[in-house]
């Protein structure tokens, strides 16, 4: 068997810990964990408030274990829940005026981080890198899409 494929989970597996380590330590002045952060960036990413539940698959995490972490982020005024429009049982999740700032202030970091690490790629090599990380998660998205 080659090495390539032990080679390449690896860093699939490796790659976006070590990441994350790198945004936790630029965040740290900001008192932003990896959750925070992560909810501070997919809402501000997002075209419009989310659901709760949206929010969770996003991230990555289970809606029940949000909901805490939105509670926490909402005592301070970063996120307010509203009602959903159609569904008044569904809450949607937006971020406040003070989080929208605070969030592109982290956006502009993390942006210098990527800049930092991607100097040394050639941009040809980050195109196939792309495509062919898109195509790998085609594959794992009709993968859990079968269960």
């Amino acid at each position: 068997m080659s090495a390539l494929p032990d080679q390449f989970s690896d860093l699939i597996i490796t790659l976006p810990k070590m990441w994350k380590t790198l945004l936790d330590e630029r965040f740290k002045p900001f008192n932003m964990s990896s959750a925070r952060w992560q909810v501070l960036f997919k809402l501000g990413r997002a075209d419009e408030a989310l659901t709760q539940n949206e929010l969770a698959l996003r991230i990555g995490i289970e809606p029940a274990s949000l909901v805490r972490l939105i509670d926490a982020l909402e005592g301070e005024g970063l996120v307010v829940r509203q009602p959903d429009p159609d569904d008044r049982r569904i809450k949607r999740v937006r971020l406040t005026p003070e989080a929208i700032e605070l969030s592109r202030e982290l956006f502009d970091i993390a942006d210098g981080l990527r800049a930092d690490i991607l100097s040394s790629v050639d941009q040809g090599e980050l195109e196939v890198c792309l495509n062919v990380l898109k195509s790998i998660r085609g594959e794992v998205e009709k993968r859990l899409g079968s269960r």
